[in-house]
């Protein structure tokens, strides 16, 4: 066919022939039955022209076996034993799994509980990479002068100095040591004072105590400070002081048959005789029979006409059982009418012997005519803080002696020290019967020292400061040591008007210069310090290497005040909520970057008031730096008084009595309590603590209530050393990481969780830096260093200028027969 296709006709020929009439049945049937599974369906549009419909093929067409074999595939089922056999496989492993997990959470809690959980060591932190120094540990025999000393730091990051250990310089003997020479800081008395009068150690014979002896120079190489200044603060610099003529006056380097400690006999002894030799003819003191306590007092009876007529001491009625007080004529008089309840002195004030008497006569001085009266001294006391179960060893006997002869014999009673009891047992009656006070009082310290203690418990704080919500932070309470350290010193203050000032001072601070010249010299440096900047400088660390002089220092403060800094840790200072805000915390985007620098009391909404807080003369603008010079410090501290606001510090938090529903109170803190705090201070934080139930954290307390009620406080930067080769620059982006250069309000502060840094340094609550320094100027081994081989093979024995040390704990000395773990 000329119009038909040729498929077509070949399909339906060979279709028609190949069928039979038997089969056209079932050919149909079949036809119906896999017609409803086709494959594909045929298309309603051709995509090509050789593409027919399917209407055309015969309806008894036969299916391919092809198209039967995939549609039966379809039909397969899995026997139901198998499904059976799987359906328990699953199940018996989801409970092998669950079984696992619960003894693997078993075993870690208890891992957990053992503290045998192992983990992978943090990365250290990058100042453990810098090199140690070792010009510390020098010796006398390359003393050279300050002027010509190269400091091993800081130096020139391109300029590495080669530089060797005391055991790798020429022997001893190589070099002739020079003589040592006394000390004597106490200055001449001048028209406008009343003589000093000579104290000694025994009041019918005049026995003196040798001065402590140095020499000049220092050792080849000794670094500078890497924080603070002697210069700055008026501290000689140019001298060193070695063992034996810093301790030798005080027992140390002769036997105990003469009445020495026993220690100091071994080891570089060269020119140790000369503290005898050359102080005249005074002999090696003898201090088997020494007591302390009567010799201050006479010291102080010696001198009294020199200092201010002393207050009545605080009442004590509630153990006078005083019945003749006149009740308070009005019940508006709140603040009188809680001091005497609370002016019951149980423990705290009563003296194992009794006050020396104040002069008879003050105006037996002055002379008659047309001169004016003497000018008074004011007093000052030097509590040193211990506990009733303290071991002394004869490291700490030595420092104790020379606390009281350099600051308060030689003196002439400028100083008065007297050691402040724990009582860790709040069981012991101390309050409620005089034997039990006396016998624990007697037991708690040196035989030398007795008479020279006063007692107090935290159960004691609790009688007399009642009524402050305990919170028992970080399960601590709130009259507790190590919250409220100065609640005892307040109280003490409180019962001894007669003292202007007090030092709290703790057992394991160490100074290897002379005592008295470094309190003398705090105390005329901060008195002269302009209180214009003073918050905004006492937040800084000061780092001569990279700040300049002083001056210097204190205009960078003024400028990083007054306009800010571009350093991202800003970014982690605002945040404090805001009125815009909608989110409770977020940051204020239109907080500036400049501080308001403080000027004047920054008082809490609820406050003390009426305190005569002092009011400035002028504004922050046009004062010269003129107001506050000449001003006694009320606060004193040795760590800068930072803005815990903002920063990763533990105790932050630690505010028991303010309203902190709006904002907390502003508040500074110096890190360890080491510090001096006026009369006035003290007075304050007392009545604040009885009236207004307020307190803070030990190291936040003092200087937050100087700052609410305008105080001048005043860190005072002395030279701290560090024993690793830091670069100077990353010493001070480190030190000063906070809110616009200072050392705290932002959480990049290096208070907090970033105090790792100051391991190395000589003063922090744990650097570890400064008793490994104390032990080999003592001639002891560090770590298989130092020690009497290395000093007598070597340079000699170390000679240091006067470096402040915290902590200096657990100190044995060979002594005569003895030998120590630490040797």
């Amino acid at each position: 066919m000329a119009g038909a296709s040729p498929l077509q006709g070949v399909s339906d020929s060979d279709d028609y022939e190949s069928s039979s009439g038997s089969d056209v049945e079932k050919a149909q049937y079949t036809r119906r039955k896999t017609s409803n599974r086709r494959a594909t369906p045929p298309s309603a549009y051709s995509s090509s022209s050789r593409e027919t419909s399917g209407s055309h093929r015969h309806l008894l067409l036969k299916p391919s076996k092809t198209r039967r074999k995939s549609s039966s595939s379809y039909f397969y089922r899995i026997p139901q034993k198998i499904v059976k056999y799987m359906c328990w496989a699953l199940l018996s492993t989801l409970v092998i799994f669950v079984l696992c997990l619960i003894r693997a959470s078993y075993t870690s809690s208890r891992q957990v509980e053992l503290g045998t959980v192992e983990k992978s060591p943090p990365k250290p932190p990058p100042w453990e990479a810098f090199p140690f120094l070792k010009r510390y540990h020098g010796g006398i025999r390359s003393l050279v002068p300050k002027k010509e000393n190269v400091p091993e730091y800081p130096h020139d990051p391109e300029e590495r100095l080669e530089v060797t250990a005391n055991t790798s310089v020429s022997p001893q003997g190589a070099k002739l040591l020079a003589k040592s020479l006394s000390f004597d800081p106490y200055p001449k008395i001048s028209q406008d004072y009343v003589e000093r009068q000579e104290c000694f150690l025994h009041p019918k014979d005049p026995l003196r105590i040798p001065k402590v002896r140095y020499y000049e120079g220092l050792m080849k190489g000794f670094p500078n400070a890497a924080m603070g200044s002697n210069e700055v603060l008026g501290l000689r610099d140019n001298i060193c002081f070695e063992r034996f003529g810093r301790l030798g006056p005080y027992g140390y380097g002769y036997s105990l048959k003469r009445g020495g400690t026993g220690a100091g006999l071994h080891g570089d002894r060269d020119g140790a005789e000369d503290l005898w030799t050359e102080s005249g003819s005074i002999p090696e003191v003898d201090y088997s029979n020494i007591q302390w306590a009567q010799v201050q007092a006479s010291c102080a009876v010696k001198n009294a006409a020199r200092f201010r007529p002393k207050e009545e001491a605080g009442h004590r009625t509630f153990l006078t059982l005083d019945t003749t007080q006149e009740a308070a004529s009005s019940q508006g008089e709140v603040d009188e009418t809680v001091s005497k309840v609370v002016e019951d002195d149980s423990v705290v004030g009563r003296r194992a012997t009794p006050s020396p008497p104040a002069a008879v006569n003050q105006t037996t001085t002055e002379p008659k005519g047309e001169k004016k009266k003497p000018i008074l001294l004011p007093r000052t006391a030097v509590l040193i803080r211990t506990w009733w179960d303290y071991d002394y060893s004869t490291e700490d006997i030595l420092y104790l002696r020379s606390l009281i002869t350099e600051l308060s014999l030689l003196s002439g009673g400028e100083f008065t020290i007297h050691f402040l009891i724990h009582v860790r047992d709040d069981n012991v009656p101390i309050w409620a019967d005089k034997k039990i006070y006396n016998r624990v009082l007697e037991n708690a310290l040196p035989a030398e020292f007795r008479g020279m203690g006063t007692l107090w418990s935290e159960r004691q704080m609790g009688l007399i400061y009642g009524g402050i919500q305990e919170s028992f932070f970080r399960d601590l309470p709130v009259h507790g040591v190590y919250r409220s350290t100065f609640m005892p010193v307040q109280y003490f203050s409180h019962l001894h008007p007669e003292y202007d000032f007090v030092w709290n001072w703790e057992m394991d601070v160490r100074y290897t210069g002379q005592w008295y010249h470094f309190f003398d010299q705090i105390r005329k440096w901060t008195k002269a310090q302009p209180r214009k900047g003073l918050w905004e400088r006492n937040g800084r660390f000061y780092i001569p290497s990279v700040h300049g002089s002083w001056e210097d220092f204190k205009q960078m403060v003024r400028v990083q005040t007054e306009m800010g800094t571009d350093s991202p840790n800003n970014i982690w200072s605002g945040l404090k909520p805001h009125t815009g805000s909608s989110i409770p915390g977020s940051p204020n985007p239109s907080q500036p970057k400049a501080d308001t620098p403080v000027w004047g009391p920054e008082p809490p909404s609820d406050v003390l008031g009426d305190q005569n807080d002092p009011t400035p003369p002028t504004t922050h603008e046009k004062d010269r730096y003129e107001w506050g010079v000449g001003e006694e410090a009320d606060l004193i501290t040795f760590n800068p008084l930072f803005d815990p606001d903002g920063t990763t510090w533990f105790f932050t938090e630690d505010i028991t009595g303010y309203n902190t529903t709006s904002s907390p109170p502003p508040r500074r803190a110096a890190i360890t309590t080491t510090s001096r705090l006026s009369r006035h201070l003290l007075t304050l934080m007392h009545r604040e603590t009885i009236l207004k139930r307020h307190t803070m954290f030990s190291e936040m307390y003092p200087a937050s209530i100087a700052l609410h009620h305008g105080l001048k406080a005043v860190y005072a930067p002395h030279p701290m050393y560090i024993d690793r080769d830091w670069p100077p620059a990353y010493l001070a982006a480190v030190m000063n990481a906070g809110r616009n250069g200072a050392s705290g309000g932002a959480r990049t502060s290096v208070y907090g969780g970033r105090e790792h840094n100051f391991k190395g340094t000589t003063w922090f609550y744990d650097a570890g830096f400064a008793p490994n320094l104390w032990r080999r100027w003592l001639g002891m081994k560090v770590d298989n260093d130092g020690g009497e081989r290395e000093e007598l093979a070597g340079e000699g024995r170390m000679c240091l200028p006067g470096v402040l040390l915290h902590p200096v704990k657990g100190v044995e000395m060979v002594v005569e027969g003895g030998v120590t773990g630490d040797e």
